[in-house]
């Protein structure tokens, strides 16, 4: 009799918990819009979640420790004429985010770390350049200022944030609707599916799909894709029978999967988050209760299944918080945040360990918040990994870093001279930008002031009229 061994992985038992009553956030008009995007962005500083709003569309940007019932009243992002489908924190700045609209802009805003005092409307930027929909943003990993955009005119566009240009225009790759679009961990390969039923590997500098698979999946119901830490490709979609598929795929022998595996019948577009530090895929479907779990490894089946998160309510969105926002002391190796119909779920996934000692094993070097290559530097053909730090002493986000735009003059045609920053060192003085937000601040409330001040002399005057009249 041959004894089954257990497969060996520090990942078999990692348990999810859902945050106690007190730590949720209450009292979100989470958006109805039917856009199959995960309508929730979270970083190491804030929480940002796309919600109801009349007359255009908002987000909420909460600060993290802001949790439980969220004040009806509480200042929204807005500037949008049409519904916020997609948002996407800047991964080397945490006060900066990017929307995109229904109304076909995308908009940069600089978020402030202390809450504002009426609603945000002026984005830094605006993006125009799509002439349908913007419904998928996502930043480039590595270069500074470098922001993906997709529309529904099937149109990939790469920005320059910190000038306002267009560096990129994908305008004839695609026949069809954009599904989804992932950078590789260097930012040099981008991965994108369509509703033609095909995944293809994008240079984009090159404007180019250097591989393609047509029907990864064979339904007709969205597919997603996602760049694994091996190169490989991890896709989600449907079988010709509507039931739910995971497949892995080789880009460089796209004829048969490494692995596909059937899940289960269900309508909702199962939404994949990968960690490349743990090599682990989360697996959230629009509209299901669970989260589930798979570690992707060298050894067949290559997709190992883990375990299910379960919960009584269905999520409408979810957010994935970067590993540089984890609590290491408890052994959390990913954590989430689940969007309910009116409120915001943390969620905990935790590798439980007896030592209170910092886990080597659990935390290898990570993506920080400093970009490894200019805009300029990327589009002349530079690649470059994310510099990494350690989790060991935790994670203390910069101070608050202003994104600096500088538009070209489009009559002036001479190149750039030398690498443009466009963001100031976290102890530089404040900027010009910051300085004009404070004086608008200060004048508002001044003016609220005397606003006061003259009803009070109104209301005096009137009192005395009253007393003169009873003598």
């Amino acid at each position: 009799m041959s004894r089954r061994v257990v497969r060996q992985s520090k990942f078999r038992h990692v348990f999810g918990q859902a945050a106690k009553a007190d730590q949720t956030y209450e009292d979100i008009r989470v958006s109805k819009v039917t856009w199959d995007s995960s309508f929730c962005a979270v970083n190491p500083k804030f929480l940002a979640i796309i919600v109801e709003a009349g007359g255009g569309g908002a987000f909420i940007v909460l600060t993290l420790a802001k949790t439980g019932r969220v004040d009806k009243n509480f200042p929204l992002v807005t500037g949008h004429t049409a519904p916020v489908l997609d948002i996407d924190w800047c991964p080397h700045n945490d006060n900066v985010i990017a929307s995109a609209s229904d109304d076909t802009t995308i908009m940069v805003w600089q978020i402030p770390d202390y809450t504002p005092v009426r609603n945000i409307t002026e984005p830094v930027i605006t993006l125009e350049g799509h002439s349908k929909r913007v419904g998928i943003i996502t930043w480039h990993p590595t270069a500074r200022n470098v922001l993906l955009s997709a529309g529904g005119d099937n149109v990939i566009i790469i920005w320059n944030v910190g000038t306002g240009e267009v560096l990129l225009s994908l305008d004839d790759l695609h026949p069809d609707v954009i599904h989804s679009v992932c950078w590789n961990s260097n930012g040099s390969l981008l991965a994108t599916t369509c509703k033609d039923k095909t995944l293809r590997i994008i240079d984009p500098r090159k404007s180019q799909v250097v591989a393609e698979r047509f029907a990864a999946h064979e339904g007709m119901r969205p597919m997603r894709a996602v760049f694994t830490r091996q190169g490989h490709i991890f896709t989600t979609g449907f079988t010709r029978m509507s039931q739910r598929e995971l497949g892995l795929w080789d880009p460089n022998n796209f004829e048969e999967p490494v692995a596909l595996q059937e899940m289960d019948t269900s309508n909702g577009v199962l939404l994949p988050f990968y960690d490349p530090d743990s090599s682990i895929v989360y697996l959230c479907g629009k509209g299901d209760s669970s989260i589930r779990y798979f570690e992707i490894t060298d050894e067949p089946p290559f997709v190992h299944y883990l375990n299910t998160f379960s919960s009584k309510e269905p999520q409408r969105g979810m957010g994935f918080m970067p590993k540089r926002g984890l609590d290491v002391s408890k052994c959390e190796i990913a954590r989430f945040y689940k969007l309910h119909e009116r409120k915001c779920e943390p969620i905990i996934m935790t590798v439980p360990r007896k030592s209170d000692l910092f886990q080597d094993d659990l935390y290898p070097d990570t993506p920080g918040p400093e970009p490894a290559l200019e805009a300029e530097e990327w589009m002349s053909g530079q690649d470059a990994e994310p510099v990494l730090i350690s989790l060991r002493d935790g994670y203390v986000p910069p101070k608050h870093r202003e994104l600096r735009v500088t538009k070209r003059n489009i009559l002036d045609v001479r190149p750039p001279s030398g690498p443009r920053r466009s963001q100031s060192s976290s102890d530089a003085p404040l900027s010009q930008h910051t300085v004009e937000t404070l004086l608008e601040e200060i004048k508002a409330l001044r003016e609220r002031v005397q606003a006061q001040e003259q009803r009070i002399t109104a209301l005096e005057n009137m009192l005395c009229e009253l007393v003169d009249g009873t003598d």
